[in-house]
This record gives C-alpha cells, structure tokens and sequence, in this order.
C-alpha cells in the first residue's frame, strides 16, 4: 500500500494547530512561571517582613555566685548594643539564662520595634540558680549579682543600667525582691513586670522547694509581706486565672493595686505567657522610651 496523500489544505491546518499549541504552551508555562516568580518573591518579603530577635551567650564569672554563668542577651534584629535600654529578665525555678525568654517575649519586642510601635529595648538574662533569686546557700548569693556585677558587665558592653527588671514565676518573685532592693539603695528600677510570679501564702508550701533557710527567713524576703518595698517603681502583674499561684498574687494585685494587674484565664504555662507578652511589652516600652 502507499504512503497517504494529504492536500495542502490539511497540511496548512495541521501546521497552524501545532503552531498554535506550541504557543500556547509557551504562554501558560509563560505565565506559570511568571506565578512561580510571584510566589517566591511574596514569600521573601513575608520571610523579611517578619523582625528576628537577636539572641548572644557568653560566659562570665560571678565573684558573688563563685561560679561561671551564662550572660544572654536578647535584642532586636540590627539594634546597636551602645546605649540600649535594657531590662534584666529573670527565669523560673530549674530554669537558666538560655531558657529565660519566656513564650514568644522576644519575637513580640522584635516585631513591634520592627513597626516602630514600641522603642527599641532589650533583655538580658543570667544564671540564678533555684534559690528564689538571694542567698540560701551561703557563698551563692545571685542578688548581689544581680545590683552589684551586673551593672559593670553591661557597661563593659556598652549598655547602660537596668531601666526594669522582668520576671516569671519565681523570677516573678526575684523581679519584686529586686525593685526592692534597688529602691532601698535610693536608687529604684524604673519598672518591674512579674509574671505567674510565685507568690505562695503557706510556708509549708514554700518549704518543699528549698529555698529558704526557715520560715523568718522567707518572710523577710515575701513580697506579700512586703507590699510597698519596691517604693515609685511602676509595677506590672499578670497572673492566670488557673495558676498555682493565683491566691497569693490575687492579694498582691489586690493590695498592692499595681499599675497593671491583669487575671486572664490560664495556668502556669506557655499558653498563658504568650497571652500576655504583648501587654507586657507595651507596658515596658513606656519606661524603655524614657530611659533612652
């Protein structure tokens, strides 16, 4: 049999539809690609639009704990460390400076300096130990760390002095304990913000942790027995409706009546901490402005 034979005229038309395939495989994948490209550039503006903290450990040795610990600091992304307002972020019990940024604390400075909504500030943690942030065992007293060591390793890094001091649970304590003692030196923080702080209303709760020598000795030291040591600094509270602490901050706040005191519902947990970093934030940017 022959080979078949085609009039021009099927040819020409055969010849127009590949050609008009071919373009219009080359438009849509024209314009697949120009949606990829689209894509990819959305995607990294979402991925720089998003502000990173800053986050640098060291290793410094405290004369008052006689022992290393671990210095972290917490910045906003691009922030200058000269000048920057700090304040100092205490941790919880079996906690560290490593693990002292609480919930999403960082990610929420970092993405309100980044709109501008808040003036750059930032934080800086350091090993306390358990002891509820003063001295149970002797020769390790973080306290004095804290007012005395502290300060001059800041400065030897370009910041300046404390503005406020932040704390959660019994960094939460530690936080009020510190007001304290600034304000007894005459020279008091211009804010301190306590979160879930671990105010406890019985001793023999208390003394399953450890942390005191006897009972004189924490209420020495008991912000509840306390409630106005911390003198003009500005106080913040918050505090879940479910924590373990709730009746003894309930009292603080109700005695106290601190400039923010906020129940909110939740427990003594992440969750809850990032329910309240925004508050806590915008309560510390207000004294970080004035300390610029």
């Amino acid at each position: 049999m022959g080979e078949p034979r085609y009039s021009r005229r099927t040819l020409f038309a055969a010849v127009g539809a590949v050609m008009a395939t071919a373009a219009g495989t080359a438009m849509y994948v024209s314009a697949q690609q120009g949606d990829e490209r689209q894509i990819a550039t959305a995607d990294r503006v979402a991925a720089t639009s998003s502000a990173t903290p800053s986050v640098r450990y060291e290793r410094v040795y405290s004369a008052a704990r006689h022992r290393e610990v671990t210095l972290a600091f917490y910045t906003p992304a691009n922030a200058a460390p000269r000048g920057l307002p700090v304040s100092i972020l205490l941790h919880g019990l079996h906690g560290d400076a490593r693990h002292a940024a609480i919930g999403n604390l960082t990610d929420v400075l970092a993405n309100a300096v980044a709109k501008g909504s808040v003036p750059a500030f930032g934080f800086v943690a350091v090993d306390g130990g358990d002891n509820y942030w003063h001295e149970n065992t002797p020769g390790d007293d973080p306290m004095k760390m804290l007012l005395d060591e502290l300060p001059t390793w800041l400065r030897e890094r370009g910041y300046g002095e404390p503005f406020a001091v932040t704390g959660v649970s019994m960094g939460g304590f530690g936080a009020l304990l510190y007001a304290r003692r600034r304000a007894e030196r005459g020279d008091p923080v211009a804010a301190a913000a306590a979160i879930s702080p671990g105010l406890i209303t019985s001793w023999p709760e208390m003394a399953k942790r450890r942390a005191f020598k006897n009972e004189a000795e924490w209420a020495s030291l008991d912000p509840l027995r306390h409630l106005h040591a911390t003198g003009s600094t500005a106080l913040g509270v918050w505090i879940g409706d479910q924590d373990r602490f709730i009746v003894g901050t309930r009292r603080f706040i109700r005695d106290v009546k601190p400039e923010v005191g906020t129940v909110k519902p939740g427990g003594h947990d992440d969750g809850f901490y990032r329910k309240v970093t925004p508050d806590v934030v915008r309560f510390l940017a207000k004294y970080a402005k004035k300390a610029v």
